[in-house]
């Protein structure tokens, strides 16, 4: 949090994703904390968003998270992403910028998804997630 606080909070959700990644199996209450830490460090101001460039909405499968409980959102997201064929996407929808799910994904997964902001709150945040062809 220091390091965000700091002015950083790009650089501080990057390594606490690698965090997260590498605690989620073994030891997943401390994952779940630095889950939390993530979504305490998107609230400080940033320079510039972990986005790609934005792309119109398809008609493709709709993942609602916003009714699920927080524990609950993130292996769903992931589920989904994993059944996802190459060159697929889902749009996800939440109530909150699901930053700190970009830098878990960044973290699993490096360079072979696509995040794209297609709608960005106050209310409802649409994030286009694909996995790379």
């Amino acid at each position: 949090m220091a390091l965000g606080r700091a002015g950083k909070p790009e650089a501080a959700n990057r390594i606490a994703g690698r965090a997260w990644w590498a605690l989620r199996d073994e030891h997943p209450a401390e994952a779940q904390r630095i889950n939390a830490l993530m979504h305490g460090l998107v609230k400080l101001p940033s320079g510039h968003g972990a986005t790609t460039e934005e792309r119109m909405p398809t008609a493709e499968l709709e993942l609602d998270v916003r009714m699920e409980v927080p524990a609950r959102r993130h292996e769903l997201i992931f589920d989904t992403y994993e059944r996802l064929a190459a060159g697929g996407a889902f749009t996800l929808i939440n109530d909150h910028d699901p930053k700190p799910l970009y830098y878990q994904f960044a973290a699993e997964h490096e360079g072979q998804f696509t995040w794209d902001y297609l709608e960005q709150g106050p209310e409802v945040w649409k994030v286009r997630i694909g996995r790379v062809p």
